[in-house]
């Protein structure tokens, strides 16, 4: 019986670990947030329970928060579809047009994905730059401009850089997801498109498009969700002394954004937590959409 019990209970000693690594760094912090939210907590002092208040606060009391909702929102509708459509068209192109090239251009198209948020960040500060950028130099020396625009400096502006750049650094990993999607695809039923007669575009229109949906369904509901998070980006390009939290008119700040300075700066942690975790609900809803979406994928593929 000693034997028996010494072997059973060894491997729940050795996921032990793994389980208490999981409720110290991940559930407990969730569980921790929630509790804080619904306090009123500065970092330092007792905290005192307030119940709901920060939620209220939050849904019905607070502009900032749905100013910030909507920039996010307004960024995601124009930046999303454009990494999407510019990486599925990229990868079509490599796999039909550019066989002997196809791995150098995967690489340099890539290359902004994996570059790190502050180096872009810095980049697009100096491209962009009022008086030194190059982009108003280029507009100005071709006559597409008759002065340079202060692009970091107006609400509209401010925007187009912030999408702009999001397109230029997260475009490569749309682009990678749909040419592994396309290898999936059988050579066989282009074979057979030309055989009857098919041109590129309706072999593209036909059978590419129905055939990437599960992928596309991934990307879409991924891109989405990682939308919802952004901070990065916006929070570095407008990160110097010289521009306003946000952005001007706070055109660029969003939830995250919003979270960070309630949270850090303003030291409302409970506040802080209660917009964290509804933007959490949110982002836990499109996951939950999105496994629902791929598994009915998968059901109707069988």
């Amino acid at each position: 019986m000693r034997n028996f019990s010494s072997k059973s209970a060894t491997p729940y000693l050795l996921i032990l670990p793994y389980f208490l690594l999981y409720f110290a760094f991940s559930l407990f912090p969730v569980l921790f947030t929630f509790v804080i939210s619904l306090t009123n907590w500065d970092g330092f002092s007792e905290m005192k329970f307030i119940g709901l208040s920060n939620y209220v606060r939050l849904f019905t009391k607070d502009p900032t928060f749905y100013q910030s909702l909507y920039n996010t929102l307004f960024v995601m509708v124009f930046s999303i579809p454009a990494q999407i459509a510019l990486g599925l068209l990229l990868a079509v192109l490599l796999k039909d047009f550019f066989l002997r090239a196809r791995n150098s251009l995967q690489l340099i198209n890539f290359l902004p994905y994996i570059t790190t948020p502050v180096a872009v960040g810095i980049l697009f500060q100096v491209l962009f730059d009022w008086k030194v950028g190059t982009v108003n130099a280029a507009l100005v020396g071709l006559h597409i401009l008759k002065e340079p625009i202060y692009w970091l400096g107006h609400a509209w502006s401010a925007r187009l850089v912030t999408i702009i750049l999001l397109v230029w650094k997260l475009f490569g990993y749309k682009m990678i997801m749909f040419l592994a999607g396309l290898s999936t695809i059988s050579e066989e039923l282009y074979d057979a498109a030309k055989i009857d007669g098919a041109n590129w575009w309706q072999s593209f229109y036909r059978i590419t498009l129905p055939m990437l949906q599960p992928i596309m369904t991934f990307v879409l509901i991924t891109s989405i969700i990682n939308g919802l998070r952004l901070f990065d980006e916006p929070q570095l390009l407008f990160m110097s002394e010289s521009q306003p939290i946000g952005g001007p008119d706070h055109a660029v700040e969003t939830v995250v954004m919003n979270f960070y300075y309630a949270a850090f700066r303003n030291f409302n942690f409970g506040y802080g937590s209660a917009i964290a975790y509804g933007l959490f609900i949110v982002i836990f809803f499109f996951s939950f959409l999105s496994m629902r979406m791929m598994n009915k994928g998968g059901e109707s593929e069988k």
